[in-house]
């Protein structure tokens, strides 16, 4: 009796064992589990490529969508790139609003981000997928991306013919982790000096439209993107002096990164 009682306590044991290291093991798969898809997920983290295309124009290439910012220079200028999930619009002038060049490009699955006095320039037969109608202050969700409608204007009295308030926009995009800010024709106004978390910047500066480089710098100082890109920076006197942009920049705060990219030929 007691030897059957002893076999039946060493069995229970025994189970009970085997039960313990099969919690074990699975509680150490699933953490295996999740270990590996967070190193998948963090490969296959979206990176974002800036091309420049030409003063204003770029294409913002995020994983595999596309944006065009201000596209100009035909359809040949954008050859390389993928049709663009987005096409964002600054303003009314030539070297923000090309008309032929959109209507050249494939611009059936886009959605047009443009401010009403764009818009109000659109031919009929323009085509394109869908449209996003911002103005000054407003934030949208596009596409699945946060997009804030930043005013652009002129402040120095003498330019002030060139871009008034409330008719043109900047934008600042949330790309994952990034928010990019893209200034548009624009002065040192208290709206891009109140900007926080930028993480790139594109910033105007050429004379007369926009600001000189000091107001540009003055800027740049104050609202500390993590990265600056000077563009827009062809003026009726030629470019501005973005070697000088850098340098007082870097004087002013060597945590900017000011990246010089080739925007002209």
């Amino acid at each position: 009796m007691k030897t059957n009682l002893l076999l039946l306590m060493s069995c229970i044991t025994l189970m009970t064992s085997c039960k313990s290291d099969k919690k074990d093991n699975v509680s150490q798969d699933m953490t295996s589990d999740a270990s590996s898809m967070t190193k998948q997920e963090e490969t296959t983290q979206k990176s974002l490529e800036i091309s420049p295309i030409s003063h204003a124009t770029m294409v913002l290439t995020y994983g595999d969508n596309a944006i065009y910012v201000d596209p100009t220079g035909g359809k040949e200028a954008f050859s390389e790139y993928t049709s663009p999930e987005i096409v964002m619009l600054t303003d009314i002038h030539g070297d923000h609003l090309d008309i032929e060049t959109l209507k050249a490009l494939d611009l059936s699955k886009a959605t047009i981000v443009a401010p009403q006095a764009v818009v109000d320039q659109f031919p009929e037969d323009l085509k394109y997928g869908t449209l996003t109608v911002m103005n000054n202050g407003d934030t949208k969700t596009v596409n699945g991306y946060t997009v804030e409608a930043i005013p652009m204007y002129n402040l120095r009295e003498e330019a002030l013919k060139f871009h008034t308030k409330g008719r043109g926009n900047g934008y600042v995009v949330t790309l994952g982790d990034d928010r990019v800010y893209i200034s548009g024709d624009t002065e040192d106004i208290p709206e891009m000096r109140n900007l926080k978390d930028i993480d790139i910047a594109f910033v105007c500066m050429n004379l007369p439209y926009t600001m000189p480089i000091e107001s540009a710098v003055s800027a740049v100082l104050e609202f500390k993107p993590a990265k600056v890109y000077p563009y827009h920076y062809r003026g009726t006197e030629g470019l501005s002096d973005v070697d000088k942009f850098k340098t007082l920049v870097n004087q002013g705060d060597e945590s900017i990164e000011v990246v010089q990219l080739n925007w002209y030929e």
